[in-house]
């Protein structure tokens, strides 16, 4: 598969990098619209409705009246960091689509090329690493801003993504090991007949999780929370350096469901075998839609998550992220290498992994919804100890309260009197 790349001309590549670079901000502005009107029909609210047809140019108008808007910046800020920050947020999330693979091998104005920018035979760690810059991006855009609010909404967010970063790293480890390469193109391939979300569900679960609270969304966007931090990283951000942060977070949800696609959808692969009624299902152009039906599928659970759940506390959160999901990511490497090693020894169908990944689901989906032991209730004070004044004498003042009354004044009423 990895022959196949390296050979395009120069204005192939080119057009690819245009193309992944519109899509990308096209896919931004669409659900940008779709979030806004799927939760508004969740809320019995409409929605926009007014700019273009079904409102889907609000997103255009919204973004060029951000852009045009007056840019400050604090006076304490560092400015040279404060306006790299948000550049340094939003070019990583471009980058990851690289190694994406739209589809098949097809006939490109006349040159033969796949659709996707590149490979490389560790494709998906450079995913990882690329999206782990994004974090300083958001940190020194919270610590250049010279706020307090903006400082910690940066540390939230800088602890919030390493935390589940490691999550998500250990979840692909399954992938690795089951599809014997870290290449995308590799890795679709390598579920042509059966999708590796289905046979390593747990790692597809843990996967799933973790890129929600990868990308600051709800209900894990504790970095933004309003009724704490104001805005977050971004609260002295305004005009065009907001939108970058904007449209950062909205192609890394866009980068992520692209990746869980890749990884455990089967890629650009029509679903339910349909490819064995149709021959033509993964040839040409078509897998293109294949692929962006599975995108637009997690796009629509990120929605749904946010119209639907309250915000986590921090200490939830956290303690979800260590204290849960690295621990059963660990556990269910173990289970993959073992059951890996004993279907090669035996020559046993390797698909059969798929009965221990549905016993570990059970025992992960119990271990993460058991709910935290119920807080020890504050002993109670004795009567008149701090800060609980004594009850007055005879219990509990029933009904109105009595009449105030003053002790006659002995001070002068008039000048004539004080004279």
């Amino acid at each position: 598969m990895l022959d196949q790349f390296g050979h395009d001309a120069w204005w192939v590549v080119l057009l690819k990098v245009i193309l992944i670079f519109a899509v990308c901000v096209v896919l931004t502005l669409f659900n940008i619209w779709w979030e806004r009107r799927v939760v508004a029909r969740m809320q019995h609210r409409i929605g926009p409705n007014v700019h273009g047809p079904f409102g889907l140019l609000q997103s255009l108008a919204d973004g060029v009246k951000l852009a045009l808007k007056e840019d400050l910046t604090p006076a304490k800020a560092d400015t040279i960091v404060f306006i790299t920050a948000p550049v340094l947020a939003v070019i990583p999330a471009f980058v990851t689509f690289s190694v994406i693979p739209f589809g098949p091998v097809v006939d490109f104005f006349g040159q033969r090329t796949p659709l996707q920018l590149t490979d490389l035979p560790v494709a998906t760690l450079f995913v990882m690493a690329i999206a782990s810059i994004g974090i300083y991006g958001i940190v020194l855009g919270g610590w250049a801003s010279g706020s307090t609010y903006s400082l910690l909404g940066g540390l939230r967010s800088s602890a919030q993504m390493i935390s589940y970063e490691v999550a998500m790293g250990l979840a692909l480890v399954a992938v690795f090991v089951y599809a014997g390469s870290l290449s995308t193109s590799q890795i679709v391939a390598a579920q042509g007949n059966l999708w590796f979300g289905l046979v390593l569900m747990p790692s597809f679960l843990i996967y799933a999780i973790s890129m929600v609270g990868e990308t600051n969304r709800a209900p894990f966007d504790l970095p933004e929370a309003e009724g704490e931090l104001v805005g977050g990283f971004h609260t002295e951000y305004s005009s065009l350096k907001f939108a970058l942060f904007f449209l950062a977070e909205y192609v890394n949800m866009a980068t992520v469901s692209a990746l869980a696609t890749t990884l455990f959808l089967g890629g650009w692969h029509v679903p339910l075998w349909i490819d064995h009624l149709w021959a033509g299902a993964n040839r040409g152009y078509w897998p293109l839609l294949w692929f962006f039906g599975k995108l637009f599928g997690f796009i629509w659970v990120f929605i749904w998550l946010r119209g639907s759940l309250p915000r986590l506390r921090y200490d939830q959160f956290m303690k979800l992220g260590w204290k849960r999901l690295i621990p059963l990511a660990l556990t269910w490497i173990v289970i993959v290498g073992v059951v890996r090693v004993v279907c090669v020894a035996n020559d046993i169908d390797p698909r059969w992994i798929a009965v221990p990944a549905v016993v570990f689901t059970a025992v992960m989906v119990v271990a993460l919804l058991r709910g935290a032991p119920a807080p020890q209730l504050p002993v109670a004070q004795p009567q008149g100890a701090f800060p609980t004044p004594a009850m007055p004498a005879g219990g509990a003042v029933r009904g109105a309260a009595a009449p105030l009354t003053f002790a006659p004044s002995t001070a002068p009423r008039s000048i004539e009197e004080a004279s």
